[in-house]
């Protein structure tokens, strides 16, 4: 074997172990909400391919106010489903909507487009 190919080898090698990692190993770090003046927890969610963040820390017990901003007109973005809180939002787009529920119980729970083709998780501790 020359060595170029070598180098090449080893390189994809390294590369795919890289992304390998990420995908697998590498922890997601919750955006964590603070409580604002008014006692609620909230944060402004980006709609645009996907939700930015994605995935969202909150406190039992304590109510929760999650500002949906969609940057997009990709019809699988226009709702979003809260189907463990019964919540549900259209999303036009350029406009800021609130999502307002108060979770009791700690848990992982889903959130995600009409589809099902964008996903974010909320974790209640």
């Amino acid at each position: 074997m020359a060595i170029d190919q070598i180098i090449v080898t080893l390189a994809g090698i390294l590369l795919a172990g890289t992304v390998g990692w990420y995908f697998w190993f590498s922890k997601a770090k919750g955006a964590h909400l603070q409580l604002n003046s008014s006692g609620v927890q909230e944060i402004l969610i980006t709609v645009k391919g996907g939700y930015t963040p994605d995935v969202i820390v909150v406190e039992a017990g304590k109510p929760v106010r999650l500002n949906f901003r969609r940057e997009e007109t990709a019809a699988c973005s226009e709702q979003v489903l809260f189907p463990d809180f019964g919540k549900q939002a259209t999303l036009p787009p350029n406009k800021t909507i609130p999502v307002e529920f108060t979770p009791d119980k700690p848990g992982e729970y889903g959130f995600q487009c009409a589809m099902g083709m964008l996903r974010g998780k909320l974790i209640v501790e």
